[in-house]
């Protein structure tokens, strides 16, 4: 755990744009049965400056290398950011995800794994809208196409099968993100009977007072991570700082939630680099086990 000093050193000067976090892993590699478990926004590859990819990539690069997820869901990435990710990331790592719009247009709400540790052996999209199976559809109010990515995997360390669900709903109408809650609480009835689940996303919406949290945590089951875990390796920061600065205390938008799975470790990642911050999103992590 860190200390009210330290958090607060870090804290402050990064509010201030000149500090780097602590370069050890918060987590690292997953040890014995645990699955390290990473939901980041990465923020699309944009070639203004300041915050340009090409000046984040090497700073993002090496936290995922330090931390080393056993599965790391993304949102708003673009298709050849996302193959940059993987060139960075050691070899056995693979990624599931379509684009949006289709095909490799658009953001994508991608999972990379270790395949050393996970085989997936199935995977699926679909959209949140009236007509999920419709690529591309919205609805809702919707100002973009909104979607999901899932996989099915083996766990070859322990021989368990779980499911992992990642997306990001929208930003805009709330009608959207109560709809969307719903399908993706209805659908994994049809794809994940029985199994335990890891729910990624950014969800746009703070935790614990929204109402599609409520759906998917008071009413549909879901375990909330953050306030699951057995001990919290990080001060609370609201997730989403759009390079303003660290706001403790503030609201928690991307999730990591689970159903037949208990959490160790939960964590929000303030890393930076040489003064640069990977993405105006902080990973979040959790260190979970399967039953």
């Amino acid at each position: 755990m860190l200390s009210l000093a330290a958090t607060l050193g870090v804290s402050f000067a990064l509010l201030m744009g000149t500090a780097d976090a602590d370069p050890s892993p918060i987590i690292g590699p997953a040890q014995a049965d645990g699955l390290h478990i990473m939901s980041y926004n990465l923020r699309f590859a944009s070639d203004k400056k300041p915050n340009s990819w090409d000046q984040r990539r090497p700073v993002m690069a090496e936290m995922l290398n330090g931390e080393l997820p056993t599965i790391i869901g993304t949102q708003e990435g673009m298709y050849a950011q996302l193959q940059d990710i993987d060139r960075d990331l050691p070899s056995h790592y693979e990624w599931i995800g379509v684009g949006r719009q289709g095909g490799t247009r658009d953001e994508f709400s991608a999972i990379f794994y270790d395949s050393q540790r996970l085989n997936a052996f199935q995977s699926q999209h679909y959209w949140l809208s009236d007509t999920p199976e419709v690529v591309g559809s919205k609805s809702w109010g919707n100002t973009v196409p909104r979607m999901v990515t899932w996989a099915r995997f083996l766990d070859l360390r322990t021989g368990k099968e779980f499911v992992t669900v990642n997306t990001h709903f929208d930003n805009h109408s709330e009608e959207a993100s109560i709809r969307s809650a719903y399908l993706v609480r209805e659908r994994l009835k049809q794809f994940a009977p029985g199994l335990p689940v890891l729910l990624i996303g950014d969800f746009n919406d703070p935790a614990l007072k929204s109402r599609s949290y409520q759906i998917l945590v008071t009413e549909g089951g879901f375990a909330d991570s953050w306030v699951a875990a057995k001990q919290r390796l990080s001060p609370l920061y609201s997730t989403y700082h759009g390079y303003r600065g660290v706001r403790p205390g503030g609201n928690r938008i991307d999730w990591i939630l689970t159903k037949g799975a208990s959490t160790t470790y939960a964590a929000i990642n303030t890393f930076a680099s040489a003064g640069q911050i990977p993405s105006d999103h902080f990973p979040i992590h959790a260190l979970v086990t399967l039953p």
